[in-house]
């Protein structure tokens, strides 16, 4: 049991769990062809189920989980590549795509604010939530600079992310949204960086956008919360 608990405890063990439950998410996506089976959230109920199956302390698994963590910036980073690509389409566009990000960003954090208020939840609670359609390593620096509770947030934006993801593509079609900037820009203008994911799916140029879209809303993210939170 020892020789068990040290495994557990390794920082290999937490990163094995992850690679493999994602990968098999993504297997179980191929197999069964719907966005409803989406890899992250399936990823995350196998990896909750090994852990509660096995009694292994969330503890013991982050110390390899930490590690993968630490890749969320410069892979959110690496996505300025795809919006180099379409440079003459931000040049042209620029005045559109700030607005167009600015809009998103506000009515993300101001139904967020209006529905805590109404629900009567706390300033703690308020921070955590705020942030939820922004990418996680920025979302997280919110939270902690207003005294949010960072799981939380965490939580908040993978739900905000996978839901996105999945819905996208139904909305574009629902609201006849033909065009390719567009589409990108409100895909990772909610939903981030897993929305962007499906939004490469859809298209190079709706890729690059909603990589664009991450950034922009991102930083008004920052901004606009110095006024919202205490």
């Amino acid at each position: 049991m020892s020789n068990m608990s040290e495994v557990f405890a390794s920082p290999f063990f937490g990163i094995a769990l992850s690679i493999l439950a994602f990968w098999l998410g993504t297997l179980i996506q191929k197999k069964l062809k719907s966005v409803i089976f989406n890899p992250l959230l399936i990823a995350i109920l196998l990896t909750s189920a090994v852990l509660l199956v096995f009694d292994i302390p969330y503890e013991s698994y982050n110390e390899g989980g930490a590690v993968i963590n630490m890749f969320l910036t410069p892979a959110t980073a690496c996505l300025a590549v795809s919006i180099y690509t379409k440079i003459q389409i931000l040049k042209k566009n620029s005045i559109p795509i700030l607005a167009g990000c600015t809009v998103g960003s506000l009515a993300s954090m101001g139904s967020v604010w209006l529905l805590c208020r109404l629900f009567a939840l706390d300033d703690a609670m308020t921070a955590s939530l705020i942030p939820k359609s922004i990418t996680t390593p920025i979302a997280m620096g919110v939270c902690e600079a207003h005294g949010g509770i960072v799981p939380v947030t965490v939580i908040a934006v993978i739900f905000t992310g996978i839901l996105g993801s999945i819905l996208a593509p139904f909305l574009i079609r629902l609201f006849r949204v033909e065009d390719s900037m567009t589409a990108g820009l409100a895909i990772g203008a909610c939903s981030h960086a897993v929305g962007t994911s499906r939004a490469l799916e859809l298209g190079e140029t709706e890729g690059a956008m909603s990589g664009l879209a991450i950034g922009v809303c991102g930083i008004i993210t920052v901004l606009v919360s110095m006024v919202l939170l205490p």
